[in-house]
This record gives structure tokens, sequence and C-alpha cells, in this order.
């Protein structure tokens, strides 16, 4: 048995003591469904990247355009708190 003294991995320790191969595969699964976040990082670089390339293109464009990249960062953020959201109920269900 190993006693940890931080807060929230001395209660997954506790919680995998007398538990199955559920338990371990439950934190395995909200370990690999944090992957989306870096996805949802990547892809809000990626929509303000090419922001910044449209407006060197054609500046007149930037008003029309700054709504779109409000649009492309909502939806993307969006999928990054699914998976953030996921990974929670799997560790915490």
């Amino acid at each position: 048995m190993v006693w940890y003294r931080c807060g929230f991995l001395h209660y997954l320790v506790v919680r995998m003591e007398g538990s199955s191969i559920l338990s371990s595969a439950k934190i395995i699964g909200a370990g690999l469904a944090t992957i989306g976040t870096a996805g949802a990082g990547a892809g809000v670089g990626n929509v303000f990247g090419s922001f910044l390339v449209a407006c060197a293109r054609n500046p007149r464009m930037e008003a029309k355009l700054f709504r779109y990249v409000f649009m492309g960062f909502a939806l993307t953020e969006a999928v990054g708190l699914l998976a953030l959201m996921m990974s929670f109920l799997l560790l915490f269900t």
C-alpha cells in the first residue's frame, strides 16, 4: 500500500484499494479522454492563425471574418469541454 499526501491522488489510491480491474480501466479511460483537450488547443490555434493569414491577405474583410473566428473558437472549445466532461464522468461515476 502506497500513501500519498496529495488529496486527489490519495483519493484515487484509497478508492482503488479493494476494487477490481474496472476501476483501473476507468482511470485509464479518463486519461485517454483528456487527449481531446489537446486537440481543442491545436484547433483554437489553427482558427486564429488562419484569421491572421486572411487579414493579411485582405484587410477589408477583417470585421466579417472576426465573427467567423468567434464562431470557430466557440465550436472548437466546446469539443474540448466535452472531452473534459467525459473524462470526469468516467472518473467519478
